[in-house]
């Protein structure tokens, strides 16, 4: 059921590409997203590049800051490829869509019984928000 007035949540698959994110998510994993749902901190979401609007960014929303922003930071600490250490919170309405569930898709070399069983194990995992992450990214 639809409320009238309200728009419909939407669901997409983003691929990830470079190592930003690195070891929550890997180049070339793809994200389920969810346009439209509540940001918490912890969340990974899919951002609008506030200095390049037509770049989308996947980053981890830290926390909210007044006036609404956030402050986004990658995972990975040794690489600097633009979050908020660099342009600063970004805007809410820039902040499009979390990320729901990631899938790793199966390799070519994946060949073996037992490689296809371990990347079975471990293709899909849901991504909740994840206050620990949160808590650790505003330490640095």
């Amino acid at each position: 059921m639809v409320e009238i007035g309200r728009p419909r949540k939407r669901f997409e698959v983003v691929e990830v590409t470079g190592p930003s994110m690195v070891p929550t998510l890997l180049n070339g994993d793809r994200l389920v997203v969810r346009y439209g749902a509540a940001v918490r901190p912890g969340d990974v979401v899919v951002l609008r590049h506030p200095l390049q609007q037509d770049l989308l960014l996947v980053k981890r929303a830290v926390e909210r800051r007044p006036g609404g922003h956030w402050w986004v930071l990658g995972d990975n600490p040794y690489n600097e490829t633009g979050d908020s250490t660099v342009f600063g919170p970004v805007p809410a309405e820039l902040v499009l869509a979390t990320a729901v569930l990631r899938f790793r898709p199966r390799g070519e070399d994946q060949r073996s019984l037992r490689a296809r069983l371990s990347w079975a194990a471990s293709a899909l995992r849901p991504l909740r928000a994840d206050s620990s992450a949160s808590s650790r990214l505003r330490a640095r």
